[in-house]
């Protein structure tokens, strides 16, 4: 049985759900976002929230079970509060500026990267050195902040490169003379 699974999801007042040829939309606040159902899982949309049940007693069906009630809940969090990522630079002449719906980032090579920031999101610098993406959806915040940090991920050495905020980077020592 899923600890997580057993719980219905809440749903805060101003928040809609509901569910029409198998995918289940939720409408609040910061927007609309739509998930595809399981075939394994039963959803029900009640005035207080939306349960999910496995469907049949199979082992995939309880595998999906907790998982498909996350997905939900991050879908009535994101139309509520959104996500947030925060992406920390270090490094001596590494910089990022948000520019519109593009990200410039100087990080050491010849040439600057600009990102573009998909549709729904939005990137923030308040300084020069930090990052932050903001958004409905987790997966796409997620997602940018994992390809933002691909460009130069911290090194174990100096500790150059772009971290998440919180994320401790393992150092070591180096050469000995």
């Amino acid at each position: 049985m899923s600890r997580i699974g057993k719980k219905a999801v809440p749903v805060p007042a101003g928040v809609t759900a509901n569910i029409a040829d198998r995918i289940l939309s939720v409408k609040g606040p910061k927007g609309t976002l739509s998930m595809p159902l399981a075939d394994e899982i039963t959803y029900d949309v009640q005035a207080d929230g939306i349960s999910v049940q496995p469907a049949n007693d199979t082992k995939r069906a309880r595998a999906f079970w907790g998982m498909q009630r996350t997905l939900v809940q991050n879908l009535v969090t994101g139309v509520t509060t959104g996500f947030t990522k925060k992406l920390l630079i270090t490094g001596v002449g590494y910089r990022a500026a948000a520019q519109g719906k593009v990200l410039k980032l100087q990080l050491g090579y010849s040439h600057d990267v600009n990102i573009d920031v998909p549709e729904g999101l939005e990137v923030k610098t308040p300084d020069a050195t930090t990052v932050e993406i903001t958004g409905a959806d987790k997966q796409k915040v997620g997602q940018l902040a994992a390809v933002i940090r691909e460009w130069r991920r911290p090194e174990p050495y100096k500790g150059k490169g772009i971290k998440y905020d919180g994320e401790y980077i393992f150092r070591k020592e180096g050469k000995k003379k």
